[in-house]
């Protein structure tokens, strides 16, 4: 069948499209906690990334301490928030969609700021 290379190669066009959404960015010294006011977020990017974006100007790059095999584009992150701030070994887990049973916990890492270059 010619289906399956087709797809194929329109999934990798799709991949291969998407844009850095940390391109024309610097990153900035980690720190242990941000505050959720004027976050939006979270976007799961892949595995190992998770971004909270800050009134336009400013993106704070994270991710899973260790392995968190849940952790995927579109699911739906729940998270657990103590306070006006989220802050490192903070748990989180994920609903994929059509689901209704959240994976295991997973803790951030330290958030990295990432500003446009001046």
């Amino acid at each position: 069948m010619i289906r399956a290379p087709v797809l194929a190669a329109v999934a990798l066009m799709l991949v291969a499209g998407k844009s850095d959404p940390l391109a024309g960015r610097i990153a900035g010294t980690p720190v242990r906690c941000i505050t959720l006011q004027q976050l939006n977020g979270p976007e799961i990017v892949d595995s190992q990334t998770i971004l909270y974006r800050q009134s336009g100007k400013r993106i704070w790059k994270t991710g899973p301490v260790g392995e968190c095999a849940s952790l995927r584009p579109f699911d739906t992150m729940i998270v657990d928030v103590y306070g006006g701030q989220l802050c490192r070994n903070d748990r989180f887990r994920t609903v994929s969609n059509g689901m209704s049973i959240p994976s295991g916990y997973c803790r951030f890492r330290d958030f990295t700021p990432y500003d446009k270059v001046k």
